[in-house]
């Protein structure tokens, strides 16, 4: 078995329940493109957790979850606001503009968490021709430096967004970190607070491949069927993400991963504070550690246990735990990192 790294939480293997439900799945013939008894489950669980309400579509990745989620609510003249270090700005390859037609407005954070202050300025415009119009206000919850939205906080911004005509999109890529992180249900920090759609990660918490695209009011949902059709997300075989779903969600696999991956990076945030060289930049709230390494070790560390430099002008590097981080493989890593750095 290769060495577990804290490169990211795409690294990690599937979790075993995960496994044992596609297995299961895989029996027999079901109707295709979602009209199974596997899909009509999963859908249930997600109003179970979500609200009754919403509608739900699976896709096959994150970056196609963002995208078909935000083309379904947003008009080519709008602007979608987001921060600087938001995965739509930084890691999906231009395809929300390329898809949507809108513009991305960025806006720096120093802890990657957008907040009213910092958005209100930048609703200039209003009406005019010559400019884009504000459209929708989008997150990451958990954020992509590890930090999570107060419930207080989301509520405040899915305010402030509907107050002035918009909406607002979460990247719930690690939503289920947050959840745990704030001791919350899932509802509680999206349709409670004022979400209007969300993208749903399974991927990063022990699913092989899938996402959810979640809308907490149908009617934006009215045409999703053909845009997720024609952006290439619909899944013939759907079963099998569906099952994955179904056993992420029908017990507590999603808060057991997710509170594991927390607890792993608690213990390496704590442990690394401890080492006078290294310097944690962000708080630990969910599952990732924020820290600045000396430049000259970096490379030494990387060759045993790989993981990114996020900022390499100050040698901020990123680390990642996961369902299956160890105790031992923290502990290993520190005690690696300890001698490296002396």
């Amino acid at each position: 078995m290769s060495k577990r790294s804290f490169a990211s939480d795409n690294n990690a293997g599937v979790h075993p329940e995960v496994i044992e439900a596609v297995k299961a799945a895989n029996d027999g013939h079901v109707v295709a493109y979602g009209d199974d008894p596997f899909t009509a489950r999963a859908t249930k669980l997600f109003q179970k957790h979500f609200g009754r309400d919403v509608a739900v579509y699976f896709v096959f990745g994150g970056t196609g979850a963002n995208v078909l989620g935000l083309k379904a609510i947003t008009k080519s003249y709008q602007s979608i606001f987001c921060a600087e270090t938001a995965h739509v700005n930084v890691d999906e390859c231009g395809a929300p503009e390329k898809f949507t037609g809108c513009k991305l407005i960025t806006i720096k954070t120093p802890d990657g968490k957008l907040r009213v202050e910092q958005v209100k300025p930048l609703l200039h415009g209003i009406g005019v021709e010559h400019h884009v119009q504000p459209g929708v206000i989008t997150i990451s919850q958990a954020t992509e430096m590890g930090t999570v939205y107060t419930k207080k906080e989301l509520k405040t911004l899915a305010g402030f967004a509907h107050d002035n005509g918009m909406l607002l999109h979460v990247d719930g890529a690690r939503l289920s970190n947050a959840a745990v992180s704030l001791e919350a249900t899932l509802k509680e920090i999206t349709a409670d607070v004022g979400v209007d759609v969300l993208s749903f990660g399974g991927t990063k918490n022990g699913m092989m491949y899938g996402e959810a695209v979640v809308f907490f009011d149908k009617k934006r949902a009215a045409d999703f069927k053909f845009i997720r059709k024609q952006g290439m997300h619909l899944p013939s075989k759907m079963r099998f993400i569906s099952a994955q779903f179904e056993a992420l969600l029908s017990g507590e696999v999603w808060r057991r991963g997710a509170a594991h991956a927390n607890r792993m990076a608690q213990l390496l945030g704590s442990e690394l504070a401890k080492l006078p060289q290294i310097k944690l930049t962000q708080p630990v709230e969910a599952n990732g550690v924020f820290a600045v390494i000396p430049r000259k070790y970096v490379p030494s560390l990387q060759k045993r246990y790989f993981f990114y430099v996020w900022n390499e002008e100050i040698s901020e590097v990123r680390l990642m735990a996961s369902f299956d981080t160890t105790e031992e493989d923290v502990r290993d890593f520190v005690a690696f990192v300890g001698k490296t750095v002396k």
